[in-house]
């Protein structure tokens, strides 16, 4: 048959041996959607499979639309008959026939997250609760949890670690809030979007009747990303899969990298020891990338010891050398990506919607955003808000601009009750009525609130002005980075962010902070003399303020985090960013799971890769107000330095903060460096396998020794002065190294 023809020996072994439970272990760039693809399609083609009878279940609704397409061209119009779609949606189709068995009304409304916040914010108000402790985003994601890993209401009040967890962050009625939430769902008949798996599953568990109908109904199951499972969706599909044993899962564990959503990397690391019989089919010959680019990305993953081992390759061409840029601030590593795209984009001929920019965390791309603009490089910001843009980010300039001009009504209007203060949208509109009834500015109305308003709300504004006042005074006295601190501060929207320790909550948060450090930047510039907030304003007024993109021009760079990239692929790729304590995260360093996770998202990274890869990082870096030394991520050790070479671009290194020592070490540090030994000698040296360390308390100076990443050298000088021994050695191709040697391996060679 034709479409069988495109396969290679694994892909087609996994198209055709459709009976009995199969793992697909896919590597990047494998071709798993057209295994997956032409698998359905020889069921129904060959096998004369019923379309009614197979469910392929994915994680979004794309993948789901792009598979359907491509069995189309197979078998036709049949495909349309399939159970296909992501988990909720085909789901959601069972329970709008069986809703019933669980008191639902058939016609049930499902509730989207912004819904079922508003009810978390109502229910928390009904009780009488603290509505800054109980805050909605809180609450809704400890509840989503809860049901992912298939907690009730009713275990979650008799879980007493659970209960003890809420008590210790002074949430108590959190199990409470939860009990109630499902009680008002349910009495609305409602469910809302973790329901339509958590009713799923408790469906099948309490009506064996409806569980053994499907189980017959139907016969093959196909998972796409199967390491992207929670617990919830796991045991649904096992559920189903249990009579007819016909369950074919596909995916990657060195791509799992969800586990703040609820992902589930035991899923397909145990799948084995619940399918005794399963038939495991490896997945390994990329496609996409080149030789160099797959073999560091081997490199890399093999540091992790949770995974199915697996020996992914290509017969794709070596291809360059990853290129690795330092940069002594985040500022010069966002001029240096940016001079970088322009200069490939012009010696290729490519076009700039090949070239994407990769962070860890959104926060990280306002200085990449910057340089990009000042080089009139387009582009577009996915996942998320162009960063100055974010709603979080608006709201503290608003508070900057109102304190400078108590005239501008629309920042008024986003920052009148932002803290939530009481004042409401009829308190507002009252005072802009009053301003227009009587010819005189909104400030006028608000320094006189008790002639206009009068009761509680009078008093509510006077504290609203004696407060936008006192930032009056800081403006006048102070430079741009401290009086905006002080705004933060005293508005109250630090204090309420950094109260929220979700996900989403830590990333505003950090958002913040970066505007804090991109004004920081502003007043530590020596080249300015106005380093008040109104001329940082101006700037970035005339800086956000792009033009209308008219001719819709669809060439532009693509800004994401990593998280977003996943399934993506881009001829040019730049991870920005690679130091410790951002990537990998500092929030995930408190176990090996956690690290290990980091370590497959810079997997997933580089394997976004088809022709070049660009890895970057800066040595200084303005965090939370303040220029912070950093180091190279420990991930930039994992890569095989046989893969990579130093950029020898290092546009603008002149230009160091004056107040910066180390930035001026590093500079002329590195000129020696780039004067002394060119790019081209940076080799990387591979030790052989069978090297072994000697003992080095007998060396002494002069002797020829050998190091696995330095190579061959001559011991210079020896320091035994200290605690530690050191030793001063001339490396034949990176020269001289003092290396501690209770912690260096060496080898000793007769000279």
């Amino acid at each position: 048959m034709d479409y069988l023809e495109k396969l290679n020996p694994p892909q087609l072994e996994g198209v055709i041996n459709t009976d009995g439970p199969c793992m697909l272990i896919a590597g990047a760039g494998s071709g798993k959607t057209r295994v997956l693809t032409y698998r359905i399609a020889h069921l129904m083609k060959s096998k004369g499979v019923d379309p009614f009878n197979i469910m392929a279940l994915t994680f979004t609704n794309k993948a789901s639309r792009e598979m359907r397409e491509r069995i189309e061209q197979v078998v036709g119009m049949d495909a349309r008959n399939l159970w296909m779609g992501t988990f909720h949606s085909v789901f959601a189709r069972i329970l709008r026939a069986e809703a019933h068995h669980l008191g639902y009304p058939n016609s049930f409304t499902i509730y989207d997250t912004d819904d079922s916040k508003q009810l978390i914010k109502q229910v928390v108000k009904e009780m009488g609760l603290d509505e800054t402790q109980y805050k909605a985003n809180i609450i809704y994601n400890r509840i989503s949890g809860a049901k992912n890993r298939l907690v009730s209401w009713q275990e979650y009040l008799s879980n007493a670690l659970l209960m003890g967890d809420d008590a210790a962050n002074l949430r108590p009625e959190i199990g409470n809030i939860y009990k109630n939430y499902s009680l008002r769902c349910f009495k609305s008949g409602a469910m809302d979007f973790d329901d339509l798996l958590f009713n799923t599953d408790k469906l099948f568990k309490e009506h064996l009747e409806v569980l053994n109908k499907y189980q017959h109904r139907i016969h093959y199951i196909l998972v796409d990303e199967f390491q992207d499972t929670n617990l919830c969706q796991y045991f649904i599909i096992r559920k189903l899969a249990a009579v007819q044993q016909n369950i074919c899962v596909v995916g990657d564990d060195a791509q799992s990298i969800y586990a703040f959503r609820g992902a589930d990397i035991t899923n397909i690391l145990n799948f084995e020891k619940d399918y005794p019989d399963l038939r495991i089919i490896k997945l390994e010959q990329n496609y996409r990338s080149t030789k160099n680019i797959v073999q560091a990305a081997n490199s890399v993953i093999a540091k992790n010891k949770a995974q199915i081992p697996k020996d992914v390759w290509t017969a794709n061409e070596d291809g360059n050398l990853i290129e690795l840029i330092k940069a002594v601030s985040d500022n010069e590593e966002g001029k240096l990506v940016a001079s970088s795209i322009f200069e490939e984009k012009m010696q290729h001929q490519v076009k700039f919607s090949d070239f994407v920019i990769l962070y860890r965390t959104n926060s990280q791309s306002r200085a990449i955003e910057e340089a990009l603009r000042r080089m009139n490089i387009k582009y577009k910001v996915v996942g998320g808000l162009s960063f100055y843009q974010r709603k979080e980010i608006k709201d503290l300039l608003a508070y900057l601009r109102f304190s400078i001009n108590q005239q501008d009504e629309a920042s008024f209007r986003r920052i009148i009750n932002l803290p939530k203060r009481g004042i409401g949208d009829s308190t507002v509109d009252k005072i802009v009525v009053a301003a227009n009834d009587h010819a005189i500015s909104i400030w006028e109305v608000l320094q006189n609130a008790a002639s206009f308003l009068g009761g509680r709300a009078a008093g509510q504004i006077d504290d609203f002005v004696a407060m936008i006042k006192r930032f009056e005074v800081d403006i006048q006295r102070k430079d741009a980075y401290e009086a905006a601190s002080e705004i933060a501060k005293g508005s109250g929207l630090l204090r309420e962010l950094y109260s929220d320790k979700t996900v989403e909550g830590l990333s505003r948060y950090e958002n913040i902070q970066e505007l804090l450090n991109a004004i920081k930047e502003f007043t530590d510039d020596p080249e300015r003399e106005d380093k008040g907030l109104g001329a940082f304003l101006q700037e970035v007024s005339l800086l956000t303020g792009q033009d209308e993109d008219k001719d819709k021009d669809p060439e532009k760079v693509t800004l994401m985090t990593i998280h977003m990239a996943k399934g993506l692929e881009f001829s040019y790729v730049y991870i920005v960013g690679m130091e410790e304590d951002l990537f990998p995260s500092q929030m995930m360093l408190s176990s090996r799971a956690e690290l290990e996770e980091e370590r497959r998202l810079f997997y997933v990274a580089i394997t976004r890769a088809k022709r070049r890869l660009f890895m970057s990082y800066a040595l200084t870096r303005y965090r939370f107000g303040r220029l912070k030394n950093c180091e190279p991520s420990r991930f930039l050790d994992d890569v095989d330095p046989n893969y990579v070479k130093v950029s020898a671009k290092y546009a603008g290194i002149d230009s160091v903060p004056s107040n910066s020592q180390f930035a001026k070490s590093f500079v002329s540090g590195m000129k020696k460096t780039i004067r002394s030994q060119p790019v081209q000698k940076i080799t990387s040296y591979r030790a052989p396998s069978d090297f072994a360390p000697s003992d080095t308390a007998g060396l002494k100076e002069g002797m020829k020794v050998e190091h696995p990443k330095f190579g061959f050298g001559q011991v210079v000088k020896l320091d035994e002065s200290g605690a530690d021994r050191k030793a001063k050695i001339n490396f034949d191709d990176f020269g001289e190294k003092t290396l501690l040697l209770s912690f260096a391996k060496l080898k000793i060679h007769e000279n």
